[in-house]
């Protein structure tokens, strides 16, 4: 199963998108906080360095992009190469 992790915040319309998607899919994710917990934002920007927007997005690691970049995987057929483990 692929590792999904989405870090967000609280009513945020872009994430609320991004994982109505997954959960659509019904794929499994692990959710991050950066609004409740402040040093999960210094982590994304370390993963995704020049990043300050939310959600952002990592699948298996890798570094989607946020809610529109997903929407654009989705959309071109290409999400699910990237769920492969």
């Amino acid at each position: 199963m692929a590792k999904i992790e989405v870090y967000s915040g609280d009513y945020c319309p872009y994430c609320m998108r991004a994982k109505a998607l997954l959960k659509q899919r019904d794929l499994e994710f692990v959710e991050y906080n950066v609004q409740n917990e402040p040093e999960r934002r210094a982590e994304m920007v370390g993963r995704a360095p020049g990043v300050r927007t939310i959600p952002q997005i990592f699948i298996n690691d890798r570094h989607v992009g946020g809610c529109n970049e997903l929407y654009a995987l989705d959309k071109k057929g290409e999400l699910n190469s990237w769920l492969e483990v």
